[in-house]
């Protein structure tokens, strides 16, 4: 759980929320809690349906919806896309995320394992309102993955390459430049597009490797799409200088996150926000990121579970 410290809202949280949820009660009463806190005035909650053949996955799905139909007791508009069908991690997400925009122009996005800290809301909130008319910026996320490392002394947060996508906010101007079928990866691979965003080889040759394996559908994955997506348009991503949202999805019941490891703690951002003189990527930052949550051990894992898939 996130740490308790005391954070009082500056202003009424008037950001839409999307949730996207499944079949994990346990998460997702955790996440809605948090939401619920938050008091956001309209809640968007798209659900993918039920694996047919995997025995009782029916029955927590049914349970996970109630959670958030029984659970909305503030001053809320509240919207449903519950499918009947499982249509899996990239294109569940993706078109959940596509029905978000269809009624709004910016929102925040969680999902089911994704519980944030009640400065999160506001942080996007503050920043929506900031860059709104900015189209270089296109996501604002909770995510730091800097394990203490302070990227900027003098401000709440920094600009990376990275959409980490555990707790996120867009805009519609930006999604519109999603395509989940990813088009135009081979153009950019023969090209050679990516050595303006990784100069270093092998940052090169682990993305190079993924984009291929999310084209030809080897792995289940939207957010792979999403970020091939924003690195082609040169879009920016805000990250915060503290953690603000905490991975709580980690076990047997996850798609991706099955690995058993400590998740990052979540903390509240002082307020007033500082925003940047500038706007400029943290190169350095973003170096040691792809060093320690992109590493080769990480890649091993992914084409293992490929190649498990295709057997």
């Amino acid at each position: 759980m996130p740490d308790v410290v005391a954070f009082t809202p500056p202003c009424p949280l008037h950001t839409p929320v999307l949730f996207l949820i499944y079949k994990r009660p346990d998460t997702t009463q955790q996440v809605f809690e948090a939401i619920r806190q938050a008091k956001p005035p309209r809640l968007y909650v798209a659900a993918d349906g039920p694996k047919l053949d995997v025995p009782g996955e029916a029955e927590k799905v049914k349970q996970v919806r109630e959670i958030v139909l029984n659970g909305v007791d503030w001053d809320c508009e509240v919207k449903t896309l519950f499918r009947d069908e499982n249509l899996g991690c990239k294109y569940g997400v993706s078109g959940g995320i596509d029905w978000f925009f269809e009624n709004e122009e910016e929102g925040i996005i969680l999902e089911d394992d994704t519980l944030p800290s009640q400065s999160f809301f506001w942080f996007c909130q503050e920043l929506f309102e900031k860059y709104r008319d900015d189209k270089r910026i296109f996501v604002i996320s909770g995510d730091n993955f800097q394990k203490g490392q302070d990227c900027s002394i003098s401000n709440s947060y920094y600009f990376s390459c990275f959409n980490h996508c555990w707790g996120w906010a867009t805009f519609k101007r930006a999604w519109e430049h999603f395509d989940v079928d990813m088009k135009l990866w081979p153009e950019i691979r023969e090209k050679g597009c990516l050595e303006y965003v990784w100069s270093d080889k092998s940052a090169l040759k682990y993305w190079t490797n993924i984009f291929q394996s999310a084209y030809e559908n080897k792995v289940d994955s939207w957010a792979y799409c999403w970020t091939f997506a924003c690195w082609l348009q040169s879009g920016l991503t805000i990250l915060p200088n503290v953690n603000l949202v905490q991975n709580i999805g980690f076990g047997i019941d996850a798609t991706h996150t099955t690995t058993s490891r400590e998740a990052s703690k979540a903390y509240q951002l002082t307020y007033p926000l500082i925003h940047p003189e500038y706007m400029v990527r943290d190169v350095q930052a973003d170096n040691f990121t792809q060093r320690t949550q992109f590493r080769k051990s990480f890649m091993r894992r992914a084409v293992g579970k490929i190649k498990r898939c295709l057997k």
